[in-house]
This record gives structure tokens, sequence and C-alpha cells, in this order.
């Protein structure tokens, strides 16, 4: 069921109503209670799928995924990627607190 947004032309009092497509439109409104309501028009929702098996490489075809096996390289290729490294900074970026030794606590 999709849900639709109303407004009101009297108070102004913007909701959502969760509908059936074959409903019909409200028109009074649950704060003023004066029939001034007009559905306004929304993007909509995205489709929500639940459970498993939804999934966009589910259902590719055989030769769908031969072809896509071919284009990835091979592990032994004699091709050599470039290992750049990132350059360290001397500021530290964590935010944990440093640690200290409990002095004069015994644990009996």
């Amino acid at each position: 069921m999709p849900t639709y947004e109303y407004r009101c032309e009297k108070c102004g009092h913007l909701f959502e109503k969760l509908q059936s497509i074959t409903a019909k439109t409200i028109r009074k409104c649950p704060k003023c209670g004066k029939p001034a309501l007009k559905r306004l028009i929304g993007t909509g929702a995205g489709i929500i799928f639940k459970g498993s098996g939804f999934y966009a490489t589910d259902y590719r075809s055989e030769s769908y995924k031969k072809a896509a096996k071919s284009e990835m390289p091979a592990k032994g290729s004699d091709k050599k990627e470039s290992t750049a490294t990132p350059a360290k900074s001397d500021a530290k970026t964590t935010n944990e607190p440093k640690k200290t030794a409990d002095k004069g606590k015994s644990g009996k």
C-alpha cells in the first residue's frame, strides 16, 4: 500500500496516510476538522523486497556469468600493479583515550 501526503488548505497541517490505491482521498483535516485537504503529488517510495533472493545477480544468464569471468584478470598474470604507499602523517587521528597503568589497586 502506498503512502500519500496530505496538506490542509486552511490550517497548513501536513501529514502522511497509508492507503490503498483504490481508496478515496480523504477530505476532512484531522487537526482542524475542516474539509480542506489536498493530496500532494509525491515522489513515491522505492520498492522494498523482503527476504532472500532479491539480488541483481541472482538471475543472471549463464552467458553473462561466463563473460564476466573472462573479463576478470588472471591471478598469476605478469602485470605488476603499482603499490604506492600513502604518505604518513605525524598527527594521530585516533580518538581513543590513552591507557594508563593502575597503581595501588589490587584485585583482592
